[in-house]
């Protein structure tokens, strides 16, 4: 979800909760509700089938033209309220020169047509050790390394989804250096998207965690939300967990919600996803009833726990009384759909 996320349409709740009761016979086939969330379209084609080629990033980088983001832990060189995407040859020849050459070089995909980049545009990533000074590489010296969280208000949709699929993928590389069955450091192929272990011949692929995140929603249309810390923090925001072995989503649902706040989901329904591999999460956005009233923390991962109606979220929010999710998180975007609107946020100034 980029940083500009607007807030989701709300479904015709009358036309919906009368088609949901339909017996299914009575449904046209292959029947689909209104859409919840919006489905935002790639901006990056990821190459699937191209990354598998042996020697694609070498090709890549003596061919000229293809750009590459520099990624340092969790930190990029931002300029001008963008990702650095340099001339990928010359950065890589800079880099050798100050001593400092990327750990991996991993193949992020081509910008489609929809990007701001130019259609076509190959995009590497460069993983360094620890970050450095952006003059060294012949980069703007008024560069910074920055975090996503820190940066993502400011970057467009194509910068925003680079950040996040470099992430994912460096994050994986660096917790996953061996082989799980034997302990052998692995090999890296397919682009920076295979880890190959030399001593068994065994395939690891990138890993991502499904969790479930979701809004509750009591007998009297009340939203339920939750915090941790602090008993006197400020900060709410919708419930979550990840799911586990064996479970379903909507299992987890259930199980979540009652394991963390004591309150027993009767219905839920699946709304949208977010991708967010900080380190390696996909967040599964559900909407949850319930017939119970009274929520009980469970004092570990929440530690408090509050009922609101339409009008009290959103003086709350305004009085500065709590804050919600940003706008960089599905959260907002699951809260804002139960609400029916945006949520206006509290002046900076005040």
């Amino acid at each position: 979800m980029s940083h500009a996320e607007a807030p989701a349409p709300v479904i015709k709740a009358a036309e919906h909760e009368a088609e949901s009761h339909l017996p299914m016979g009575e449904l046209p086939a292959n029947h689909l509700f209104d859409t919840v969330l919006p489905v935002r379209p790639a901006l990056l084609n990821r190459g699937s089938v191209e990354r598998m080629k042996p020697n694609l990033v070498e090709e890549l980088l003596a061919g000229g033209g293809a750009r590459a983001m520099v990624l340092s832990g969790r930190q990029a060189l931002i300029h001008a309220d963008a990702l650095v995407l340099a001339d990928a040859a010359q950065l890589r020849d800079r880099l050798r020169d100050a001593d400092a050459g990327p750990q991996l070089v991993v193949y992020l995909g081509a910008a489609l047509g929809s990007s701001s980049l130019p259609p076509g545009t190959e995009i590497l990533l460069f993983i360094l050790s620890e970050t450095m000074d952006a003059r060294a590489a012949g980069l703007p010296a008024d560069s910074s390394w920055e975090g996503f969280r820190d940066v993502a208000a400011r970057l467009d949709p194509t910068h925003t989804a680079l950040f996040v699929e470099a992430s994912a993928i460096a994050n994986w590389h660096a917790t996953h250096t061996h082989c799980p069955r034997c302990g052998t450091p692995t090999n890296v192929e397919a682009s920076g998207w295979v880890r190959r272990c030399p001593a068994d011949g065994s395939e690891h692929y990138p890993r991502t965690d499904p969790a479930i995140i979701v809004t509750v929603v009591g007998p009297d249309g009340r939203l339920l939300l939750g915090g941790g810390g602090p008993l006197d923090a400020r900060n709410y925001s919708t419930l979550a967990g990840f799911v586990e072995p064996g479970e379903s989503l909507e299992q987890a649902v259930v199980r979540e919600i009652l394991e963390e706040v004591g309150v027993r989901v009767r219905a839920c329904q699946y709304l949208g996803s977010q991708s967010w591999p900080f380190p390696a999460s996909l967040m599964l956005g559900f909407t949850a009833v319930t017939d119970d009233a009274e929520a009980k923390p469970d004092g570990v991962e929440v530690t408090r726990a509050r009922w609101f109606s339409r009008e009290e979220l959103q003086a709350a929010v305004l009085s500065g009384e709590i804050t919600i999710s940003t706008r960089l998180s599905i959260a907002r975007s699951l809260i804002e759909h139960w609400y029916g609107g945006v949520i206006q946020d509290r002046p900076l100034d005040e």
